[in-house]
């Protein structure tokens, strides 16, 4: 597939694509992860990039370790985000969720929240 996108010098905007896909994947993976875990689940993320920067390494087509070499990032970013997420919540942006306790999920630590 990368030969034939690379022939007709479509590789770097489907590359392009893909990394705007994935980028925009985990935008409302960071809002779900976070209202169901919080932020305790900051390691998976952490793990899923340290495994997308090894699968990347190994890899030999070019596409396919330029697209696990994003994910690998975007997942390392998402770590950021989920704690921003937090903040987010705890200002009433987002919806926080009921069923955790001691977070910003309590409506009685969440002053926003009705």
């Amino acid at each position: 597939m990368a030969d034939i996108l690379s022939q007709y010098h479509f590789l770097g905007l489907f590359t392009g694509l893909c990394t705007f896909l994935i980028i925009g994947l985990f935008h409302p993976v960071v809002i779900k992860f976070h209202y169901w875990f919080g932020t305790r689940c900051w390691w998976w993320f952490l793990v899923f990039g340290i495994i997308c920067c090894g699968m990347s390494v190994a890899v030999e087509s070019v596409l396919w370790s330029t697209l696990l070499g994003v994910t690998a990032f975007s997942s390392f970013w998402t770590i950021k985000e989920i704690f921003d997420q937090e903040k987010r919540v705890e200002k009433g942006w987002f919806p926080a969720n009921p069923k955790r306790t001691g977070t910003s999920a309590d409506p009685e630590l969440n002053q926003f929240t009705e």
